[in-house]
């Protein structure tokens, strides 16, 4: 079988500088890491593996330094990477990004089930898994917090609705976004480390997705628009009230009223 997992490199800290004129994050030269919830979605590919047998190849959008998350993800057991790097595709939107991937994904092995952690640490949007899925016409789940298995040619998962878990039945191949619930992430081996030292990733530029539309990629083929964007405020107003327990809800209940909350 064939595992594919959607990686990203977010920022390691909060300190982050912002492109005010483009309205993008600027990631260039920004200590970075393994989006943590792609970290439980590439475990429960390589536990699929381990179970069905195959390989595990996992593909990530981003700058020539976003290549160190495919050698992290060889040590967590992928067997084979992509990177798609190219300024074409820089300040994509999650539409544009998931028409870039799903491009990508064409053009890869077919694959019987593909992974997304449910969203990402610097965006929060969860929107790029289920855009993939609807660009390359696949069935897909998302919020899944536990596989049961592979049952012929479906998977049985369940997923997090919120008010309660519901089972699903789903034909392959499809599309899972994972919550941390699903598993827990094993350690990078060393072991690992050591074997695929020398083991190569393939680094796609806009070239190698010709035949796709061009007018998508990027910040030009982006729909959202973001007007403005800046660092929040830093500090807060604070009052100290002192009094009875009559006198403090009283001036809690007046200062509601000031706020128009009540």
């Amino acid at each position: 079988m064939h595992f594919v997992v959607c990686i990203k490199q977010v920022p390691e800290g909060t300190e982050v500088e912002i492109d005010e004129e483009k309205g993008v994050l600027k990631r260039e030269g920004v200590e970075s890491k393994l989006n943590v919830y792609d970290a439980y979605a590439l475990e429960a590919a390589v536990r699929l593996k381990e179970e069905h047998g195959g390989t595990v190849t996992v593909l990530s959008m981003g700058p020539p330094q976003a290549m160190a998350l495919i050698r992290e993800a060889y040590t967590l057991g992928a067997d084979n990477g992509y990177l798609l790097s190219d300024r074409k595709f820089a300040g994509a939107d999650t539409l544009a990004t998931s028409y870039t991937l799903s491009e990508a994904i064409r053009r890869l092995p077919p694959a019987e089930l593909i992974f997304c952690g449910m969203q990402t640490t610097d965006g929060d949007t969860a929107q790029v898994g289920p855009g993939i899925a609807e660009l390359l016409d696949l069935p897909h789940a998302s919020y899944v917090n536990r596989i049961q298995g592979i049952v012929g040619d479906t998977v049985v998962v369940d997923t997090d609705m919120g008010d309660g878990i519901e089972t699903l039945k789903i034909s392959l191949p499809c599309l899972l976004t994972v919550t941390k619930e699903v598993n827990q992430p094993r350690l990078p081996s060393f072991r690992l480390k050591r074997a695929t030292k020398d083991r190569k990733a393939e680094i796609w530029d806009s070239r190698a997705l010709a035949g796709a539309n061009a007018a998508y990629f990027g910040l030009d083929g982006s729909p959202t628009q973001v007007e403005r964007i800046f660092p929040p405020p830093r500090g807060r107003e604070k009052e100290v009230w002192q009094g009875s327990s009559e006198e403090l809800g009283q001036k809690f209940f007046e200062k509601l009223k000031e706020l128009k909350f009540v």
